[in-house]
């Protein structure tokens, strides 16, 4: 009966998998009836933040700025301050990382940016009004899926170690595989279920925020301001709705995504 404690093994890493993931759709199911009912729609940092986090504000930032001729992107991966005063503590931020001298590549400009002080404020603001969800705090129901991933290939490797171990049961083989294929059955059965059920759009945003988040797409789908549309696309979709060619090779010289 060695496969035993294995298969107890197995069925607590199914069950606390699936009692996380359970947990974490319930939260985000209550903060979903949470704040932001009068809320007017997203502000452009806002949707950039709850979609991409702070390395996606900091995009936005350099594009929006490249936009307007006060900054300058180079295909080869360089900023060049055009006009030093910033509008807003963000342009302001990109302005102090660039430097004195007025010209930086763009990777430590966005990392700079990405930890400043301004896009903690931003996204301490957006926890507050329970649209945006705390890195790291383990309690989200993308954190909770990919524990739940995990628990599949945990599960099936007890059941290989109980299989394969050469110590003789009383129990046939065939049988003990059943056993493990119930705890097995279960953590895929939630995935399924989590598929259909749960989506998180961003790891970023909570379900109210995902709504507003979906506003602020479509309202941008029927903008007749080609700025605020363009912008928007950015801060929903990234540099991958850049049209220009120069200053999508500019982004292209990037450093590992930032962390808040």
């Amino acid at each position: 009966m060695f496969w035993v404690p294995l298969l107890l093994l197995a069925w607590a890493i199914a069950g606390i998998a699936g009692l996380r993931l359970c947990r974490a759709a319930v939260r985000e199911a209550a903060a979903a009836g949470d704040g932001a009912g009068g809320r007017r729609g997203l502000t452009l940092y806002e949707a950039a933040f709850l979609s991409g986090g702070p390395a996606r504000v900091a995009d936005l930032t350099l594009v929006a700025m490249a936009r307007q001729r006060r900054l300058l992107l180079a295909h080869t991966g360089w900023a060049t301050v055009v006009d030093p005063r910033g509008r807003d503590d963000m342009e302001r931020t990109v302005i102090g990382a660039i430097g004195p001298e007025g010209q930086s590549p763009i990777a430590p400009v966005r990392k700079a940016a990405a930890t400043a002080e301004a896009v903690r404020a931003l996204a301490e603001r957006l926890v507050c009004a329970g649209l945006a969800v705390r890195e790291g705090d383990g309690r989200t129901v993308a954190q909770a899926l990919r524990r739940m991933r995990l628990a599949v290939p945990a599960v099936a490797g007890l059941a290989a170690v109980a299989l394969l171990m050469p110590v003789p049961s009383p129990m046939p083989r065939p049988l003990v595989a059943l056993w493990f294929a119930l705890p097995l059955a279960f953590t895929l059965g939630c995935l399924a279920i989590a598929r259909f059920e749960l989506s998180p759009a961003s790891p970023w945003a909570s379900p109210a925020g995902q709504r507003l988040l979906a506003s602020a797409s479509r309202a941008a789908a029927g903008d007749t301001d080609d700025d605020r549309a363009y912008l928007t696309s950015v801060a929903v979709r990234g540099v991958h709705a850049v049209g220009e060619p120069q200053v999508r090779a500019a982004f292209a010289h990037r450093e590992p995504r930032v962390e808040w």
